[in-house]
């Protein structure tokens, strides 16, 4: 059986631009109001430092504008509702400055894996505690357990592995196999050791196995698909928008995968291929993104990964990814019929959260490394 997990990146644009209620608030209220006429959960992935930001604002300026107390309000209405919530990231947020309007950020700190360790483990540890203050008081039972970095940024893996362990999270899910990077990241994820089968993530390379580890990679899924399979109405929408809202010294914001994931950051489709003409010839990494894949695509990929499963005793996550602001009407239209599908195969598909898997318990030796190194 696959458990179908629905991984939401709760954030406004990458570059600090847009109304939170618009791009956070109002398309997820309407995507858990979707998921529950099926049975279905939605993972919301919140960028906890962009709403502490929000929330600082408030507090500084006794204004609500960027709406922090809807956002809050909506993430404990979502685990009462029985969604859940695990922890994202834009580091670059926590130093952020609110200037002419938008929010300036520390693009030093943008790259997640590029972090001090020490750092890293502050970070993950403010993000966690915020979001177990704000959720356990609505239930009880609630942790956060899993981790997903800005831009997918794990590699190098030694500080990361590290930080989160430290922090009691045992699940990353970052990595998507065939995805590759160049520019304000840089990752290769082409030898992740499966698309949908969670592995122990080595501490050298979260790209490789290792049955002492006790971080769990739960990958999203991918395949490697020609480029012809990337073109459907919402991709080129995103796409559209990313040019809009474009990262600070970059041609195209490529921060969302509007494109095959091996697109350079900072490169447009254009650019990718006039500068290598065999680009369209080769094959990219297609994510399970149910923003911008059609439902008959995902139809067809659930069903791949099912067929190449069956033999697997235990259920296993067929992750897949969406951005709470890229969540059209258009998308929602699209997306119902995947919901269906699996809705009406039980026997073969369930809907889940992270936390159905269950792992075996942390030990101390696996908490207390990183905590060394740092007082070293």
């Amino acid at each position: 059986m696959l458990n179908v997990i629905f991984t939401l990146d709760y954030e406004i644009h990458g570059n600090g631009d847009g109304c939170a209620y618009e791009l956070m608030v109002e398309p997820t209220s309407r995507m858990m109001d979707l998921f529950e006429r099926y049975g279905a959960k939605l993972t919301i992935m919140a960028d906890v430092a962009e709403i502490l930001k929000f929330k600082e604002y408030k507090e500084l300026f006794g204004r609500d504008d960027y709406h922090y107390d809807a956002i809050a309000a909506q993430l404990q209405d979502a685990v009462r509702r029985g969604h859940d919530v695990q922890l994202h990231l834009h580091a670059s947020y926590f130093n952020a400055q609110h200037q002419d309007g938008r929010w300036v950020q520390d693009w030093s700190e943008y790259n997640f894996a590029g972090l001090p360790l020490a750092r890293m483990i502050e970070l993950v540890r403010v993000g966690k505690a915020y979001l177990e203050n704000l959720l356990q008081p609505v239930s009880p039972p609630y942790r956060c357990v899993a981790f997903r970095a800005a831009n997918w940024s794990v590699t190098p893996s030694r500080n990361v592995v590290r930080a989160l362990l430290a922090n009691d999270i045992r699940i990353d899910t970052s990595v998507f196999k065939y995805g590759r990077r160049e520019g304000l990241v840089n990752f290769d994820y082409a030898n992740a050791p499966s698309d949908i089968v969670p592995w122990r993530a080595s501490e050298t390379n979260i790209c490789v196995r290792d049955d002492r580890s006790e971080l769990f990679e739960f990958p999203i899924y991918s395949e490697n698909r020609w480029v012809g399979a990337f073109v459907t109405p919402q991709r080129i929408h995103r796409a559209w928008v990313g040019r809009l809202h474009r990262l600070p010294g970059t041609r195209s914001n490529g921060k969302d995968g509007s494109g095959p994931d091996s697109y350079p950051t900072g490169g447009s489709r254009r650019s990718a291929a006039g500068r290598n003409p065999l680009w369209l010839a080769k094959k990219h990494a297609w994510k399970a993104d149910f923003n911008q894949c059609t439902g008959r695509q995902l139809v067809r990929a659930l069903n791949r990964a099912a067929n190449r499963h069956d033999s697997t005793a235990r259920p296993l996550p067929f992750v897949l990814i969406g951005h709470s602001k890229s969540y059209t009407q258009v998308n929602a239209r699209s997306l119902e019929p995947f919901l269906q599908y699996a809705a009406r195969q039980p026997e073969r598909y369930g809907f889940g959260v992270f936390g159905d898997f269950k792992l075996p318990p942390l030990a101390d030796s696996a908490r207390k490394t990183a905590t060394t190194v740092v007082a070293m």
